[in-house]
């Protein structure tokens, strides 16, 4: 039973009582060289900022086309810095695939990052939460045509996030694995709603044996996320899809705030190698 002394519930709280996020907001650093614009949503009913990332060539090359790497927590003041500055060097290194990063500014994240929930400790995180199915429309129907119309793009996607941005991830994959092509979970909260996500997974993924797609999966060592992605593992290994590629990842040895910046480099260095076409 989900309780009030919930580990990864008490940093919420704690993050909203100090007016911080729910993890650490990320360190001041360079920004690549990188576009904004805004997008009015109607699904979401507000404008949402969005950074893009294009790789080096990108304007001198008229007919190359990119895939795309998404992220929520997306703003220059969340994750897009290191994201996109662990693609432009990995890019400029020959070590990964050249790519756009689009990064997603929040404005409520916990709104946007969690579904329905009937535990009451989780609705205590703010004002409003439960919004995933916006958000995922926005992401889906408003976002992504608007992206595909502006730049230069193949139809190659993926995702990246942690926490609750890996809690929404992981959601995604299980309703609609047909909206990204990879999706990297880093520490997935999947405590959310008594594990609602793990427990109706093997349902999820059964249900569609034609699924094509890349999950990678990775816990630190707070243990109530551990033991629940490891859970989610577990149901991978005796029903996944013959055509689902998929990681998991335990790391023990990173916090949960630490795993972000640990391990996104290698992961996506490793799932867009320059040596793999795509």
């Amino acid at each position: 039973m989900h309780k009030l002394n919930h580990p990864a519930l008490l940093i919420l709280l704690a993050a909203l009582a100090t007016g911080a996020a729910d993890r650490p907001m990320a360190a001041q650093e360079p920004v690549p060289a990188h576009e904004t614009f805004t997008l009015q949503s109607a699904a979401l009913d507000e404008t949402r900022r969005i950074n893009v990332y294009t790789p080096p060539g990108y304007a001198g090359d008229g007919a190359a086309r990119y895939p795309v790497l998404y992220m929520p927590d997306g703003g220059v003041q969340e994750d897009f810095p290191h994201v996109a500055g662990t693609v432009d060097a990995a890019i400029r290194a020959g070590e990964m695939r050249p790519m756009l990063v689009v990064g997603i500014e929040n404005t409520e994240r916990r709104r946007d990052m969690t579904g329905p929930t009937q535990v009451a400790e989780d609705r205590a995180i703010a004002p409003r939460v439960g919004g995933s199915d916006a958000f995922r429309r926005f992401i889906a129907d408003e976002l992504m045509p608007h992206v595909r119309g502006r730049y230069r793009v193949t139809d190659e996607t993926a995702v990246i996030g942690e926490s609750l941005a890996g809690l929404f991830i992981v959601e995604t994959f299980l309703l609609r694995p047909e909206l990204f092509d990879t999706y990297v979970a880093l520490d997935p909260s999947l405590w959310w709603n008594a594990e609602e996500l793990v427990r109706t997974a093997r349902a999820r993924v059964t249900a569609r044996p034609e699924m094509e797609a890349r999950l990678y999966l990775a816990s630190s060592g707070q243990e109530d996320i551990a033991s629940a992605t490891a859970r989610l593992a577990e149901v991978l290994r005796a029903d996944a899809p013959a055509g689902l590629r998929w990681w998991y990842r335990p790391r023990p040895d990173l916090t949960h705030g630490t795993i972000y910046r640990a391990l996104a480099p290698p992961v996506l260095r490793e799932l867009f190698s320059a040596d793999c076409p795509g």
